[in-house]
């Protein structure tokens, strides 16, 4: 910059809507969106989640619903988390390969409802499944196993696969699992469904409500750190996104989502590939809080916050409040 005050006033470009709009570097859409849903079981049911106002869990017919809603709002991709039964769930997490499990249902009544209208992204993890609500299989000392908990990480994807999903996401971050994953797609004939890798995912504070909402909260015995990153770490978020970009991942994700911006751009410049961002639980339970409250606005909270995970690079984010920012989002184009 070789200009100086006041040949150069930087607030010129910024004293009216006209040419603030034609000065915006970035740009947030509905379709930078994907709305994660959770799905349980019945007819016609819909089941607030106490920890997470405004979110519920819905039957299959209900997540065939926001599908469409979503297609409508020009939310491009829903990402699906099944609530599974107490009674079948059990320590080999055997339900998650059943082919009439509730996740599988989901994806197939959603793809007969709205054909390729929309994408479909299901998570690859056993947490949802296990009777202790650890995301693998353990041994007697209850370290979680890595090589015995991708084979059945493997037999998962398939599962899922088969049904009709796009995006296979293993949010699990045991060693070696997506070239695993990838290699059985390939060898399954799977050749366009995508893996969108969990790729730096932290042990945070940030999940609670995710796991109330999951129903692996109460189950869960000890913590995750043995295989979630350190969130002291950000070096070693490079290595692993480097691993699941050779090992086949089509794109990546960094999780939790404010508080690891720094993260999401240092995997851009890096790596030059797809970055996502889950807006999780925890952070979205905050802006409902603070809005509240009334230490903020919603709607201002709400895009501000997305439109960072924009800025700092990412591709799209995931986040709950999808389908309320494509409302905004429409409304403001709209009204020009």
């Amino acid at each position: 910059m070789t200009a100086s005050y006041p040949a150069l006033r930087l607030r010129r470009s910024r004293a009216t809507e006209w040419s603030r709009a034609l000065h915006r570097e970035t740009v947030l859409t509905p379709a930078d969106l994907i709305w994660p849903m959770f799905v349980t079981e019945g007819t016609g049911v819909e089941h607030p989640v106490a920890s997470l106002p405004g979110v519920s869990r819905w039957s299959v017919d209900g997540i065939v619903a926001r599908a469409q809603e979503a297609i409508d709002l020009g939310v491009p991709c829903i990402a699906l988390f099944p609530n599974t039964q107490a009674d079948r769930r059990s320590d080999d997490a055997a339900e998650a390969i059943n082919p009439d499990n509730l996740m599988c249902r989901a994806i197939r009544a959603v793809r007969a409802e709205c054909g390729e209208g929309i994408g479909i992204l299901t998570d690859v993890a056993l947490d949802p499944y296990t009777a202790h609500g650890q995301d693998g299989l353990v041994d007697d000392g209850g370290y979680v196993l890595n090589d015995d908990t991708v084979a059945v990480l493997v037999d998962q994807a398939i599962n899922q696969a088969e049904a009709g999903a796009d995006i296979i996401a293993p949010s699990d971050m045991m060693d070696g699992r997506v070239k695993a994953i990838r290699m059985a797609l390939e060898m399954g004939g799977y050749h366009n469904v995508q893996i969108m890798a969990y790729a730096a995912k932290y042990a945070s504070a940030f999940y609670g409500p995710f796991r109330d909402a999951v129903g692996s909260g109460g189950l869960l015995k000890g913590d995750k750190k043995s295989y979630q990153m350190d969130p002291a770490n950000s070096e070693e978020a490079l290595r692993e996104v480097a691993l699941d970009i050779a090992e086949g991942a089509d794109s990546v994700m960094v999780k939790p989502g404010l508080p690891y911006l720094d993260i999401v751009a240092k995997v851009k410049a890096r790596f030059e590939v797809p970055v996502f961002a889950y807006q999780v639980s925890g952070e979205y339970a905050m802006i409902e809080a603070a809005a509240a409250a009334g230490a903020g606005d919603r709607d201002a909270l709400v895009l501000e916050t997305l439109m960072a995970f924009k800025r700092a690079g990412c591709t799209g984010i995931l986040t709950y409040h999808a389908a309320h920012a494509a409302r905004l989002l429409n409304a403001r184009l709209q009204n020009g």
